[in-house]
């Protein structure tokens, strides 16, 4: 690959693999597997690997990924949280091995094996045995005060069974599998979206603002790892872990061996016995024994150096395709799903696997009544990965694609340059009405706490409302005519639907629904216009000239805000009380506001803060922060062992300050 190929590659890599860190860390809906993720990080690795020269601070590879939701305070980990490298099979495990004894300079070194719980991690603080906080891993610097959840898991203590001054214990929460059959049966009974598997259960429950509806979840979690003890002086991960059971935790089964080909039969076996557990894993954990190799061997950026993840590979399984339908989605997007022969599949009867797009099914020449090849990675609805042409009998037919939407007949239409056709009918097609008050109602949209999809498809079909404006104009007589509707629930539907008018700009923005605008656009267009005003009147060129806006954003903003149908939906918005933005806020803010409009690059090593502190410091008093020094830059904070953009500052005559300086200036 050519270096200009690897550049435009990377960036795309970036802003992909940086989407899905968003659907898997903080909204708990993935929509790839972490088989395919795990692809685009080795992808993006191997670029840099050739091109070290292009590693940006920005890069997946520089962080964890994640970041703590707003409903919960956020909290700083006393130690990070970090991932671990994969391995894909056991030659990655051998070359790991290898590499440790090199580092060591030993021939032999002792390892713990332990199940890797396809769960929510979590980390607990103890201090003079009683928990203070149970907090999620977040970004893996700060996550999610969750201690009052944490404290409905029958199985982490409230008061240590050992006498431990502090305690910095990790873990991961989980659903056992019969709590989960249960917990979907309910749903399904109720009307409910079913949870699509034991994790996504396991993170909904524990970032319940209710802590009564955590406690009838029936979530357990294992205690794998001490982070931090006084009390105590455990050698290796083994005494940790006795020294955690014996301070009332529930430990997972551990094997420990200093042979390499012991413990990859021992990962292969889970992986082949991995459903006769009654909770799930996704792998198994390698991690060496003794401590003091473990701080010898230190951590990297993003993950230790002395521990890996043997991930299981993809199940995979041959069934029938018995016919071929299409799904219409909030964006008008049309996807074809795959209507199979039921096959039990990574511990699951599997009916139905996407088929993502017309390019997809004539790339692979998929036919209805062809025998295919499906795969589960554990995360998400399952895809075909090939066909099995030596079953075709002739009897299979080819899959004509439909030229109208399937739910209103509508024409579909196909832009330039994209893979999905659309429905044409944006405004009336009831699936992409539906789908965009579900988006609209959203926890990070507008928050409508209980209205959930099938609250709002008993509303559509009563013709109670024909929009996502039309909600606040609900009276509970209405309400109280729908199934499962008591008195209590319409009080409180009401109630979320009045403060849900004081949502910021930005979730307004978000929530509308634009194409290509998601929730980081909706912020920048709420910072750079302060009323929703300003932003319908906003040109293609004034917004084409923000940074974090391009030609195809611009486009999509100029054309949501054209449309008559939308300027009424805006005004009966605004009309029922909903928040449209304030130039006096703004003016006041942006006047309090220490650094506004000014750009700074961070450098070198700061005395008391890190650099995400220092970042979240500059945003919060109106800056921003850039990966790269040039004549548009206001300030370079540089600390120890500043590098070359301290130089580059020097050159360009850029104001360089150090912390207490910048401090100074936050203050004043």
């Amino acid at each position: 690959m050519e270096e200009q190929q690897a550049v435009q590659r990377l960036e795309a890599l970036k802003q992909e693999i940086a989407h899905h860190d968003r659907l898997y860390y903080v909204m708990d809906n993935p929509e790839i597997s972490d088989y395919q993720y795990d692809q685009l990080m080795r992808e993006l690795l191997a670029i840099e690997e050739q091109y070290p020269h292009l590693v940006a601070e920005d890069s997946p590879s520089q962080r964890v990924g994640g970041e703590a939701l707003k409903q919960f305070d956020s909290y700083t980990h006393r130690n990070p949280l970090l991932s671990l490298m994969n391995a894909y099979g056991t030659d990655d495990l051998r070359e790991f091995h290898q590499k440790i004894c090199n580092d060591l300079g030993r021939e032999e070194v002792e390892y713990v094996v332990e199940y890797k719980i396809d769960g929510l991690s979590i980390a607990l603080y103890y201090e003079d045995g009683v928990l203070k906080n149970g907090v999620t891993r977040g970004d893996g610097i700060t996550g999610e005060d969750v201690t009052a959840n944490v404290r409905t898991v029958k199985n982490i203590p409230l008061r240590l069974q050992k006498s431990l001054p502090v305690l910095e214990a990790r873990g991961e929460v989980y659903l056992p599998k019969a709590s989960f059959a249960r917990i979907n049966e309910q749903r399904e009974q109720n009307g409910e979206t079913l949870f699509a598997n034991c994790r996504n259960a396991a993170a909904g429950s524990i970032r319940q603002l209710d802590p009564k509806v955590t406690a009838q979840r029936d979530l357990r979690a294992f205690i794998y790892t001490m982070m931090h003890v006084e009390g105590a002086e455990p050698e290796t991960h083994s005494q940790c872990v006795e020294l955690l059971k014996e301070a009332g935790f529930t430990t997972m089964e551990a094997f420990v061996s200093s042979d390499i080909d012991a413990i990859c039969d021992y990962c292969v076996y889970w992986g082949e016995h991995r459903h006769d557990l009654p909770f799930d894993i996704d792998g198994m954990v390698i991690k060496i024994n003794a401590l003091k190799d473990q701080q010898m061997l230190g951590n990297r950026a993003k993950n230790p150096r002395w521990a890996i993840a043997y991930k299981f590979p993809p199940e995979q399984g041959v069934t029938r395709i018995k016919d071929i339908a299409v799904q219409v989605g909030r964006t008008g997007a049309v996807t074809p799903v795959a209507n199979l022969e039921p096959v039990f599949l990574a511990g699951s009867t599997i009916s139905r696997a996407t088929l993502h797009n017309e390019d997809f099914i004539r790339e692979k020449d998929i036919r209805i009544g062809d025998y295919v090849v499906i795969q589960k990675a554990g995360e998400v609805i399952p895809e075909v990965v090939s066909v099995v042409t030596e079953k075709r009998n002739g009897s299979e037919q080819d899959y004509v694609f439909p030229q109208n939407c399937p739910v209103c007949g509508a024409a579909l239409i196909r832009v330039e340059g994209e893979a999905a056709w659309r429905c044409s009918d944006s405004m009336t097609c009831p699936a992409q009405v539906r789908e965009g008050i579900i988006h609209f109602a959203s926890r990070d949209a507008m928050n409508i706490e209980g209205l959930g999809p099938a609250v709002i498809t008993q509303l559509l079909d009563a013709g109670l409302i024909q929009n996502a404006a039309d909600l606040y104009y609900l009276q509970k007589e209405q309400l109280l005519t729908l199934d499962r509707m008591g008195e209590k629930s319409a009080d409180n539907l009401l109630n979320s639907l009045q403060t849900s008018k004081q949502r910021s700009l930005a979730q307004v923005v978000y929530a509308l629904g634009i194409r290509l605008v998601g929730q980081n656009v909706a912020k920048v267009l709420a910072r750079k216009f302060p009323t929703m005003g300003a932003l319908r009147s906003a040109s293609y060129d004034d917004l084409v000239v923000i940074d974090e806006v391009g030609p195809k954003i611009a486009e999509s903003v100029v054309s949501y805000f054209a449309q008559e149908r939308h300027s009424a939906f805006l005004l009966k918005l605004a009309d029922a009380g909903v928040f449209m933005g304030s130039d006096e806020i703004v003016e006041q803010q942006q006047e309090k506001a220490a650094f506004a409009g000014k750009t700074f690059v961070l450098t070198g090593t700061l005395p008391t803060l890190d650099r995400r502190e220092a970042s979240a410091l500059i945003e919060q008093a109106g800056g921003k922060t850039s990966g790269s020094v040039s004549k548009k830059t206001d300030y370079v904070l540089a600390g120890e062992s500043a590098g070359s953009k301290l130089t580059k500052a020097q050159e360009l005559g850029i104001t360089i300050i150090d912390e207490e300086t910048f401090l100074q200036m936050l203050n004043a």
